[in-house]
């Protein structure tokens, strides 16, 4: 997260000076320090880091109340309060504070509510003054705080923006950056709106599609499992003295309790060992890459996979391209965008370099990069030749966003029905097995 540090020196010429940065870590802020140190040659005399500090003011007579500041040092939130006139409190920094990252509904609203008052011919940094006091999540209050102090200060909106990465996202960050340069922010603004709705959007289908159906059947395989290891053996094992034969289902299912019994520890080291070892491994960079490679030709859902990933990437191409005034920058931050280390990593290392040492024109170093369907690069290859390539962009995010919703609206119920069925056949199986005992009559004497 993004922290406040400030230091105090003396210059070659005895001087007091005193400043601030902004910073994303202990260690990014040492580094910082030193190039100022070795650009101006101070002799510092201090460096704080900005943290939180819990207070609680007494009253005589009155109830007690408590309080929240920022602040460089103990004594600084002491003075503050005794020049509002309080002369008994207590002080104490706050040791865990780990504030939550906002949802992305928060963001987008933030995005809308600036769009709607910019048309309304309000200045930005009065839209996020007001947004800030509005806002309920903390870290998301102090990071418009900030970065409107920093704006008001004269700061670059870009670098600004992109320093709060960690709140707003990579390529929201990045949009919201160049807004402040645009001569239109509320559009600006809009298109980032629509970026991250849509984004969201494509997030809740995958979710309904893989992650929901896939604990609803773990939930069946191990409600059955427990009904064999433990419900069913209670049942079934009365007969068992009575030494009398027992049906042929109800013999197996015996079978497989005493095994699952013995072990069950060698089953789940089984599935679990591998898991952890692909998850550890899809968290490197080469595994992201070679996770979403294979991902896009997943049977059913792969290709919807991946025209999502290509649509996410011409939306982003198609609304910086031309404002950032770099079209290499554009590649880069709307591959970063897409949502597909596979695709990201193709463009950074294919393309981009093709553009840059080889001259190869935009359509051709993309088709190099073996990432993009046959229609997408048709499409592109028309653009460029009637010089038309950002609406032809914009045509392609709309076609895959209308075919990928229809498509993966058809696919979650498909999904649904197969899910049900599977367990429906669990169902019928515990039926069977259950009703197939209720047919043993052990001997009479």
């Amino acid at each position: 997260m993004t922290k406040e540090y400030r230091f105090k020196g003396i210059s070659p010429e005895g001087k007091l000076v005193q400043g601030t940065f902004t910073v994303d870590s202990a260690k990014a802020a040492k580094a910082q320090l030193a190039r100022v140190v070795a650009r101006y040659n101070l002799k510092i005399q201090s460096f704080d880091k900005k943290r939180d500090w819990l207070y609680t003011v007494y009253l005589p007579g009155k109830k007690k109340f408590n309080g929240r500041q920022s602040s460089y040092s103990k004594e600084e939130v002491a003075n503050a309060l005794r020049k509002m006139g309080y002369s008994k409190f207590k002080i104490s920094p706050v040791l865990f504070d780990i504030p939550s990252k906002p949802s992305l509904p928060d963001i987008m609203m933030f995005i809308k509510l600036s769009s709607t008052m910019l048309r309304d011919k309000m200045s930005f940094g009065k839209i996020l003054e007001m947004l800030a006091e509005e806002q309920p999540n903390r870290g998301f209050r102090e990071a418009l705080q900030q970065i409107e102090s920093q704006l008001k200060a004269g700061a670059e909106g870009r670098e600004v923006f992109n320093r709060y990465q960690h709140i707003f996202g990579k390529f929201p960050s990045y949009m919201l950056g160049l807004a402040t340069r645009s001569g239109n922010m509320a559009e600006v603004f809009d298109a980032t709106a629509k970026f991250i709705e849509r984004d969201m959007e494509i997030q809740k289908n995958i979710k309904k599609a893989i992650i929901s159906p896939m604990f609803a059947l773990l939930a069946t395989i191990g409600a059955t499992v427990y009904y064999i290891i433990d419900i069913f053996p209670s049942t079934a094992e009365l007969f068992l003295k009575y030494d009398m034969p027992l049906p042929n289902l109800t013999q197996k299912t015996l079978a497989a309790s005493d095994w699952l019994g013995a072990y069950w520890w060698l089953v789940l080291l089984i599935v679990l060992i591998p898991a952890l070892i692909i998850w550890r491994w899809w968290t490197t960079p080469k595994g992201k890459i070679w996770r979403d490679r294979h991902m896009v030709k997943l049977p059913i859902v792969g290709h919807l996979i991946h025209k999502s990933s290509i649509e996410i990437y011409f939306r982003v191409f198609g609304t910086i391209y031309g404002g950032a005034g770099d079209n290499i920058e554009t590649i880069k931050t709307a591959a970063e965008a897409c949502r597909n280390a596979w695709m990201e990593d193709r463009i950074k290392r294919v393309t981009i370099p093709m553009m840059l040492k080889e001259g190869l024109g935009f359509v051709e170093a993309m088709t190099a990069a073996e990432v993009f369907t046959r229609t997408t690069l048709t499409r592109l290859r028309t653009g460029q030749e009637t010089g038309t390539l950002l609406q032809s962009a914009q045509q392609i995010a709309t076609f895959y966003e209308s075919e990928t919703t229809f498509k993966m609206n058809n696919l979650i119920e498909y999904i649904q029905t197969l899910v049900g069925l599977v367990i429906a056949i669990a169902i019928t199986f515990l039926t069977v097995v259950s009703a197939e005992i209720a047919t043993i009559s052990p001997p009479t004497f």
